[in-house]
């Protein structure tokens, strides 16, 4: 791999979490690579983090925030040194969607962590499946978490190699002991639920004022169209959010999880936690019914709540990977020098 060298891009909290064991791998085994923040979510990455990057991109924000990424992305010819070879990405934020198009546009080399994932609806989530619909057409290295991942990239017909890695969130979790307590994790904040929000918060907080013996916690994000209904939550413990370690040690210690998350599944699985999935569809379907329950309408969520809570110990094994996904990615990239 000594002719290698990587541009490792990220530009949320998820895509950082999901990147770190990789990174940590590289620097175990001193792995040329430079990292890239290109800024999607300044407010959920602690300090810490984004100054540890070698490079930070300025999104110059115009009247739409995704057009502002992507024209970012495309104009700043700084963040290309001319010895990277390789780009790695993760996920489906259209951040990752324009540094792949980057990358694609001067002939580097794509590697695409969490690839495979689909709803096959482009606006469900929105703008995440176009995304990675389109990251995967310029992809030459297919990371995929599952089995049924990988399936929907070979049903495509996509160019590049496809490997099963699992998913790397899960190596993070390998030494978190969880354990059954009366709390309640809730987390919200997809675009697709901005609109419906309040709706969403009604339910969550009459659950809750029906269920005085569990507590419920909302590490409340910070988007003003989530930000401005917080006042209806009346019977929740609103906190600010959280870091990662300190969430985990949250979400290890919670009965169960309400929450419109997609990666939030994969933990929560890996923990042995139900897990509520306030959306119409889901990308994760190899969980669903074990350890994810989807909740389409917000009018549907005291029924399917009252049933988790009855019931609220899953049975299984995680269907999203055990934790070593990151030696596996080494392994895959030493074999073929993709």
């Amino acid at each position: 791999m000594g002719r290698m060298k990587f541009l490792i891009a990220f530009g949320t909290r998820p895509e950082w979490i999901k990147l770190k064991p990789v990174i940590d791998m590289f620097d175990d085994k001193g792995i040329k690579y430079k990292t890239l923040f290109s800024g999607q979510h300044v407010d959920l990455l602690s300090r810490e983090v984004i100054e540890s990057v070698n490079m930070k991109l300025k999104i110059d924000d115009g009247p739409n925030r995704l057009d502002s990424i992507v024209g970012s992305v495309m104009v700043d010819s700084g963040i290309w040194d001319d010895d990277i070879t390789h780009v790695m990405i993760q996920g489906d934020t259209t951040s990752a969607f324009a540094i792949a198009l980057a990358a694609f546009h001067r002939k580097l080399k794509v590697i695409h962590l969490e690839a495979g994932l689909r709803t096959y609806n482009i606006w469900d989530p929105y703008p995440e499946e176009f995304n990675r619909q389109a990251i995967s057409r310029l992809t030459d290295l297919h990371l995929c978490p599952t089995e049924l991942s990988s399936i929907y990239l070979s049903n495509e017909k996509v160019a590049g190699r496809v490997e099963i890695v699992g998913n790397t969130v899960l190596d993070n979790l390998r030494d978190v002991e969880p354990e059954y307590t009366n709390k309640v994790v809730v987390t919200m904040h997809r675009r697709e639920n901005h609109e419906i929000i309040d709706r969403w918060f009604k339910e969550i907080d009459k659950i809750a004022e029906a269920n005085k013996d569990l507590e419920f916690i909302i590490p409340m994000h910070p988007n003003p169209n989530v930000q401005k209904h917080k006042h209806l939550l009346k019977n929740l413990k609103i906190v600010e959010p959280m870091e990662y370690n300190e969430f985990i040690k949250l979400l290890a210690q919670t009965r169960l999880v309400i929450s419109d998350s997609g990666g939030l599944q994969e933990e929560t699985s890996f923990l042995k936690k139900k897990c509520i999935v306030c959306r119409k569809t889901t990308e994760r379907l190899e969980g669903v019914n074990t350890f994810a329950f989807m909740c389409p309408e917000p009018e549907e969520l005291e029924k399917i709540f009252n049933q988790i809570n009855a019931d609220h110990i899953p049975v299984g094994d995680c269907p999203y990977g055990d934790g070593k996904s990151a030696q596996k990615i080494l392994e895959i990239l030493k074999k073929y020098e993709i």
